[in-house]
Parts: structure tokens; sequence; C-alpha cells
């Protein structure tokens, strides 16, 4: 279970829980393989919990081009 952050919190940046878990989990893929961080300190030490934040920060965001199709 996650505390930080809320699951309310993020659905107010994704309309869905499947997309939140979709965007998370490719986000936190992209850190396993060495992406840059998007934000200065994060709470979580954990990859799946760091794309949370960044998600939450508004710094990841579902591409609308993607989104579409």
């Amino acid at each position: 279970m996650i505390l930080y952050p809320s699951v309310d919190d993020l659905l107010e940046r994704v309309d869905s829980r499947y997309s939140l878990i979709m965007l998370a989990s490719k986000r936190a893929h992209q850190l396993d393989e060495g992406a840059q961080p998007l934000l200065d300190h994060y709470d979580s030490d954990k990859n799946v919990g760091r794309a949370l934040e960044e998600v939450v920060a508004g710094d990841v965001i579902i591409d609308p081009v993607e989104k579409d199709l």
C-alpha cells in the first residue's frame, strides 16, 4: 500500500487507475534503465514510488497522441 503520494492526489492527474498503473510502470522501467530523475528530491527509495512522485508533481503525463491510439 502506498502512503505518499495519495491515490486521490494521483487520480487528480490521471483519469483512471489503469492509466495511472501503466504510466507509473513505464516510468519506473525507464528509471530502472538509467533515465534521468525529474525531481531534485524523492521520498521513496524505489523506482515505482519515484515514478508516482513524478506523476503527482506533474512532471510525468500521459502522451495525448498515444492516448488516442
